[in-house]
């Protein structure tokens, strides 16, 4: 069988699977052995238990399950209110007034959670009530909570730069810190974009709210000093070099026990929920890891990379044009896959095309969460659009239209990022100089 047919195969396959409902990590498995059967008379069950056991048998990612209970932790704690009552103050006489609060409360829920879904939703559940209440523009509030909550997957401790990390055998200290300057400049352009609107659409805009004594916002402020010392302590070890991501795991875990339990935001129930919770997420990326390994193993034996990194290497693509190709890709496949299942599904095809044009791999790992962002925020199977959808009682396909601004906005932040890639390289380089 020539490789043109078993690769069409195979894809057609995985979409089958996926269309059956099945869970990504059956679904990558199952064409593993697709490809494996018709390719190779390779021993299945050796190759399965050898490619997952290396995928799950990595330092690296002991640090996943405690930054996901970190999230869960704080999913369930108050700290969703008191970043509204904390930033509201600050942001209320600004051009798009509390608007601003979806995108600065993201931002910091972000770095202390992780994930995209978990900020979407912590942040959504108190900010869209409030913002309706006040008569803000429905299409905006959405709109902005949709986009700024795709953050959790690239301000650190980002989950799936962990899983780029250990896949890719690149250091997630340095991708965590490499994460930084871009999520500040993303939330940077989201804000700007709001402001625009506001001063475009000031009829659409609610009455300017008066200003707050000074004594009132400082008073304010307190409340969101538990979150801000949790990132500095979080982050910060890691930056200075006292900790480990995965000792910096655990210090995030009981910093936000002890902000949840001290607020009485978490009982003992709560407390356990996050644990099965922080299990379940754990237990569901570790299948899509092995199964995705399993099939990079099977892959080989196909030979479909080598052709198809032989057959783009003469192409003679610029770094550019390689890299512009690569975000059509990434943006067709986030149509059809969750963020994680596309880097775990992809990288071990694509890296080494990248490596030979010359491309940092830190860079690059900063570059594909952020065009995986935009798969949060694209039907069919955003994560995002389905937590708003719960939320608000819209459609999938009404916020995705709400969200389109923002994800044009990550196209552009993603193209600035490769004109100048020293966004995301600066700070990792500091910390190596040191």
């Amino acid at each position: 069988m020539d490789l043109t047919t078993l690769s069409l195969i195979l894809v057609g396959v995985l979409f089958l699977c996926l269309a059956l409902g099945l869970w990504v990590g059956f679904s990558l498995i199952v064409v593993g052995l697709t490809a494996m059967t018709l390719a190779t008379p390779a021993p299945v069950g050796a190759v399965f238990a050898t490619k997952a056991w290396a995928a799950l048998n990595i330092w690296d990612l002991t640090a996943l399950p405690m930054f996901i209970w970190m999230g869960e932790i704080l999913f369930r704690s108050r700290l969703s209110s008191d970043m509204f009552r904390g930033l509201s103050p600050f942001t209320r006489r600004l051009p798009g007034g509390l608007l601003h609060v979806n995108i600065l409360g993201c931002a910091l829920f972000a770095a202390v959670s992780g994930s995209s879904a978990a900020t979407t939703a912590t942040v959504g559940r108190m900010s869209l009530p409030e913002l309706r209440a006040r008569g803000y523009d429905d299409r905006m509030a959405i709109g902005t909570l949709a986009g700024s909550g795709t953050f959790g997957f690239l301000i650190p401790p980002s989950i799936i730069l962990i899983v780029y990390g250990a896949a890719t055998e690149q250091s997630i200290a340095r991708l965590f810190l490499a994460g930084v300057l871009p999520g500040l400049m993303l939330a940077a352009m989201f804000a700007g974009y709001v402001m625009l609107w506001a001063h475009l659409n000031r009829d659409r805009m609610p009455a300017a709210e008066a200003p707050l004594p000074l004594g009132d916002k400082l008073r304010a402020a307190t409340l969101l000093l538990p979150t801000i010392l949790l990132i500095v302590a979080v982050i910060g070890s890691i930056y200075a070099g006292l900790a480990s991501p995965t000792e910096a795991a655990v210090v995030g875990v009981v910093g936000a026990l002890l902000i949840s339990g001290l607020s009485g935001g978490i009982d003992r129930q709560g407390a356990w929920d996050s644990l099965k919770g922080a299990v379940i997420t754990s237990c569901m990326i570790g299948f899509i890891l092995a199964g995705a390994a399993f099939l990079t193993g099977a892959m080989g034996y196909t030979g479909i990379p080598r052709a198809l990194a032989t057959w783009i290497g003469e192409l003679g693509l610029s770094p550019y044009a390689l890299l512009a190709a690569l975000l059509v890709f990434f943006i067709v496949l986030g149509f059809f896959l969750d963020g994680i299942s596309i880097v775990v599904l992809t990288v071990s095809v694509i890296l080494p095309m990248v490596l030979a044009a010359g491309i940092d791999p830190i860079w690059f790992g900063v570059f594909l969460v952020l065009v995986v962002e935009m798969s949060q925020i694209t039907p069919p199977v955003g994560f995002n659009l389905f937590v708003l959808q719960s939320i608000t009682g819209r459609d999938i396909f009404t916020v995705a239209r709400y969200a389109a601004p923002f994800f044009l906005l990550l196209v552009a932040a993603t193209a600035i990022l490769m004109v100048f890639p020293q966004i995301a390289l600066w700070l990792p380089s500091t910390m190596s100089a040191r």
